[in-house]
């Protein structure tokens, strides 16, 4: 069972995040050498694109009236005797 909902925007700005982290530990270890501005265009893309994904999961779930939007309306309470 799931605990939160999957946003598939987050997964993919994690995804360039973490490959500019990547790109930039590669630097630091010596394995190549990275310009400074290489960056910027990866990551600027990187959230344009979670950006879209965002905005285009939104609009699916929305369409399909995802059960995760709507509240379940909460149980009544027992009232009478106990047994």
């Amino acid at each position: 069972m799931l605990r939160h909902e999957f946003q598939p925007g987050r997964l993919v700005a994690g995804a360039f995040l973490t490959l500019a982290g990547i790109i930039y530990a590669g630097d630091a270890g010596g394995a190549w050498e990275t310009p400074w501005f290489v960056v910027i265009p990866l990551v600027v893309g990187g959230l344009c694109l979670a950006g879209a994904v965002a905005v285009l999961t939104r609009a699916i779930r929305r369409r399909r009236g995802s059960p995760r939007e709507t509240n379940p309306t909460p149980p009544e309470p027992h009232s009478g005797a106990h047994h």
